[in-house]
């Protein structure tokens, strides 16, 4: 699959390096299945979550086991355990239990996900562009050629090994702009955004990372 290859205000990209750039069938163009990416997400989404703290019951809590009075005579009701529920510093009752949102998913089933969220993109939303260079890091450069080039109200980009400092320190003033490098693509952002765009060098990696 052959996409246009642009700069980051929309124009093509001319010279040696070329307009075009090849795409693997095996990673941006499979067909999405849509039990697949749900599977994928709700993995994402569980582990992003901690363990839910439980509270101590009373068999949990450190307190005397003494009767603290007569059986008889006092006034009071005949407690035996002051790590009863009624008293301060007593067991909890009926409290909350611990809970673990770690699940797991088979490596193959997250790989194919990750495959299937690129392919979709692939088919409408995907932009690869040559590099993400932005004059001296200026938001305000950075936001007048993401309006010439329109790539949409919520957009991924994606870089190579790390992410090009000027072009980060641009789009952090970008409420609808986030930056990963190729290592950080995940399903769920690639999908929660209108339009993914890729630089030459995050395709080399994505690529890389599903043929190695």
């Amino acid at each position: 699959m052959k996409v246009k290859v642009l700069n980051l205000d929309g124009s093509a990209v001319s010279g040696k390096s070329g307009g075009e750039i090849e795409l693997s069938d095996a990673v941006f163009g499979l067909e999405p299945r849509a039990d697949i990416l749900h599977r994928v997400i709700t993995w994402q989404l569980e582990n992003r979550r901690a363990t839910a703290r439980p509270t101590r019951e009373r068999s949990e809590v450190a307190r005397t086991g003494k009767k603290f009075g007569k059986q008889k005579g006092g006034g009071t009701a005949r407690h035996g355990d002051r790590a009863a529920p009624v008293f301060i510093g007593g067991g909890k009752a009926h409290g909350a239990r611990k809970r673990d949102f770690d699940i797991s998913l088979n490596k193959k089933i997250r790989a194919l996900g990750l495959k299937m969220a690129l392919s979709s993109k692939a088919k409408d939303g995907l932009v690869v562009v040559d590099s993400l260079d932005v004059a001296d890091g200026k938001t305000k450069a950075l936001s007048g050629q993401l309006a010439t080039a329109g790539f949409g109200k919520k957009v991924l980009v994606i870089d190579g090994e790390a992410v090009n400092a000027a072009f980060a320190l641009a789009a952090g003033n970008l409420p609808n702009v986030n930056v990963l490098p190729a290592i950080g693509a995940n399903v769920y952002d690639i999908l929660k955004h209108d339009t993914l765009v890729l630089t030459r060098e995050a395709v080399e990696k994505l690529e890389a990372r599903f043929n190695g």
